[in-house]
């Protein structure tokens, strides 16, 4: 379950969001952004960032550069709606929160370091990577757009940093360090596909928080903080960002056409397991065996091939006879995961993909047309 940063939500088993943040206009050449259709580059780091900062200089560079957002969701005045986070990412007031945050928002209220508050517009938002767009018109001199770094030369271990406002807290900041990288979260959408290639932090992450910035420490957005893993509600130690590879990917078309196209080969299948491996006579327990092949999907066009019967073994049911991805792209796939993050980094609807797979024991390629995903069943 994702939780939009409503103050005091208390859930079962709750998983929080949180958010990112885009890059000043002129200082960094990081990221390139045209003032008609704000496209996004990520480049070498400025060398103002070059050294590794404090805790104190990256908040004291960063903290006028985040927002504080109030969502309400009904039309009745008097009906509280949420808290999240966000951050500036050029100065034509376009600003950076997660898709949950301002999901059914009916007025959205944007808070500037120095309490200024403006209405904002939704202007876009994708559910399937958790990243929403809204824009306010606010003096220029509050717009302070944040550095966005590449998160792919993120290491475990490295040390980052939160800002945002947990709690309602605004203006808080937590550090720790890279847990892992590549994780992949279930999303909170009625078709359950999953947001890949997802940074796990051991910084603490709240109700409030999402949306916020996750930076590095030159002081450059990595990531969006955009949920937390718990049984209570509250931080645990274990904190999600989606990768500021996947912004500078979604965002500008998120501000160009109001949403994101993503691609689809249309399978569903399991993981081979060392049991799995034995069945089908593999060598080794990696690979994702397709089950089921979607009608009509890219999959289905190139004829890749599900299982068509089971087995059992010491009481267990194999489903067999099915093509095994072994990889994509030259890029050997361990499990599906491997997949979805390719498709999340490297693909777009309408590009060519080669599939490696291992059928009646042979191998061989298979090159699919990716399509859009559809957002129904």
């Amino acid at each position: 379950m994702f939780v939009g940063g409503i103050v005091g939500a208390v859930m079962a088993i709750v998983i929080v969001a949180t958010l990112f943040t885009l890059p000043p206009e002129s200082s960094n050449p990081d990221i390139a952004i045209s003032d008609d259709s704000a496209t996004v580059a990520i480049a070498e780091a400025s060398s103002i960032y070059s050294n590794d900062l404090s805790l104190i200089e990256i908040f004291e560079k960063s903290e006028s550069g985040v927002v504080r957002i109030n969502v309400q969701k009904s039309e009745t005045d008097d009906v509280v709606g949420g808290v999240g986070s966000g951050f500036v990412f050029d100065k034509m007031g376009h600003i950076i929160t997660n898709a949950h945050v301002i999901k059914d928002a009916t007025k959205v209220v944007v808070t500037f370091l120095d309490g200024r508050s403006y209405n904002a517009k939704v202007i876009g938002s994708d559910e399937f990577t958790d990243i929403g767009i809204i824009k306010v018109d606010a003096d220029l001199i509050l717009l302070h757009p944040l550095p966005i770094g590449d998160s792919s030369n993120l290491k475990v271990g490295e040390q980052i940093t939160a800002i945002g406002n947990p709690f309602g807290l605004s203006g808080s900041m937590t550090s720790g360090i890279v847990s892992q990288l590549g994780r992949l979260l279930p999303s909170d959408t009625e078709v359950r596909y999953s947001i890949p290639d997802v940074i796990q932090t051991d910084a603490a992450i709240n109700p409030g928080n999402s949306g916020g910035p996750l930076l590095n420490m030159r002081g450059e957005i990595v990531g969006i903080n955009t949920a937390i893993q718990s049984a209570t509600g509250e931080f645990t130690g274990v904190g999600f960002s989606i990768p500021s590879q996947t912004v500078a990917k979604i965002v500008p078309t998120l501000i160009d056409k109001g949403e994101y196209d993503h691609p689809w080969i249309g399978i569903s299948g399991r993981d081979i397991d060392p049991d799995m491996a034995k069945v089908l006579n593999l060598k080794d327990a990696v690979g994702f065996l397709i089950i089921t092949v979607v009608e009509d999907s890219p999959a289905f066009e190139a004829g890749l091939i599900g299982t068509d019967k089971t087995i059992e073994v010491e009481g267990v049911s194999y489903p067999i006879g099915g093509d095994v991805i072994l990889a994509v792209d030259e890029i050997e796939v361990r499990k599906i995961d491997d997949i979805l993050i390719h498709l999340q980094r490297a693909k777009t609807v309408g590009d060519e993909m080669i599939l490696e797979i291992l059928r009646d024991e042979r191998t061989t390629n298979v090159t699919i047309t990716l399509q859009e995903r559809p957002n129904g069943n």
